[in-house]
């Protein structure tokens, strides 16, 4: 374990913002990162996972903790499912693909989003119809203040659309380790009626589609979308999708009469942000090394060394017409730091 300073943190934020950290150390074990958060000299902190979910805005003026903690294993299973943990560190997809080989379904509709397993509870990640609390069956997370490990069941995480407690009453006090999944064996259960997977598969001339096959259909999906944050600096959809009344939707209704929508529930209703932001003329708008990609209106991007804040500008520019066409509030899905 070796601290240092002054490190650009471009390569390990997925927009490629190349903002500094004063002071930066990669946590391979559970001993190192207690150790760590016993240091005195570094009383401001700040945890980073794959860098997939922010933009930064400015230099990080604090010890960037970069949680580098690997491994997966069966921790049981029986005839028809398996409890899999994998740790935080571990890259997302490629515990995706992991499974996968295993042919344990549940997380086939989450292939190819960006990040680590640990940060995935915190966002409560989703694509395609799935959520991962669907599949998420506990996380172990070390508690700052005390160094002591607690295990967080489903429903202690009070898991919401793009939300926890860990973004609520917990933002800031714990740091997960660790993530425990239950997946399927056998019988999986298919979701291939969201979006475009059922004609995605119609193309690949799938009839009766295995998961690795649903999951191929995800990833050709994404692939054609949205781009590679290797390639053109992003962090994907940089909103959530706005719920509004169903009182308001019938009103907005009234002037746009193609809105596309999904029913949440009885009293309310959900609209693609991406529709909102393509209807207000910015896909495809660039501003210099900026701006909105030009195939999927909900991603920022940035072309080439943009700053932070620009990006940040541009996407309080975003709302404010939204707002003003619409009289929707489109939140921002990213952590803005």
């Amino acid at each position: 374990m070796q601290i240092q300073h002054n490190i650009s943190l471009k390569k390990y934020n997925t927009f490629g913002i190349d903002a500094k950290a004063n002071h930066f150390v990669s946590i391979n074990t559970i001993k190192e990162l207690k150790e760590v958060l016993q240091l005195s000299e570094y009383p401001k902190r700040f945890i980073l996972g794959g860098g997939s979910n922010m933009l930064l805005t400015k230099d990080v003026e604090a010890l960037v903790m970069h949680i580098h903690l690997k491994g997966i294993e069966i921790v049981s299973q029986d005839d028809s499912s398996a409890l899999v943990k994998a740790q935080a560190g571990e890259n997302w997809h490629n515990f995706v693909l992991w499974c996968l080989q295993n042919d344990f379904g549940g997380l086939e509709n989450l292939s190819l989003i960006p990040g680590n397993v640990g940060t995935a509870p915190i966002q409560n990640i989703g694509a395609y119809g799935v959520e991962l609390k669907d599949a998420f069956v506990s996380c172990e997370a070390l508690e700052i203040a005390t160094l002591e490990t607690k295990t967080f069941t489903n429903e202690a995480c009070n898991f919401e659309y793009r939300n926890s407690v860990f973004k609520q009453a917990l933002k800031g006090k714990y740091i997960i380790t660790s993530v425990l999944f239950k997946l399927t064996k056998n019988n999986h259960i298919l979701r291939t009626n969201y979006g475009a997977i059922a004609s995605q598969l119609e193309v690949m001339k799938v009839e009766e589609p295995t998961i690795q096959e649903v999951s191929k259909a995800v990833i050709a999906i994404r692939e054609s979308k949205l781009p590679n944050p290797k390639e053109i600096g992003n962090s994907g959809s940089f909103f959530k999708n706005p719920v509004i009344s169903l009182q308001d939707f019938e009103k907005l209704k009234q002037n746009f009469p193609e809105i596309p929508n999904y029913p949440v529930s009885s009293s309310s209703i959900k609209i693609p942000a991406g529709w909102l932001i393509e209807k207000a003329g910015f896909k495809g708008k660039r501003f210099g090394n900026y701006g909105v990609h030009e195939k999927q209106a909900l991603v920022l991007v940035n072309y080439d060394n943009a700053k932070g804040s620009e990006i940040l500008k541009l996407s309080k520019v975003i709302q404010e017409t939204i707002m003003r066409i619409f009289n929707i509030y489109i939140e921002a899905e990213v952590n803005i730091i």
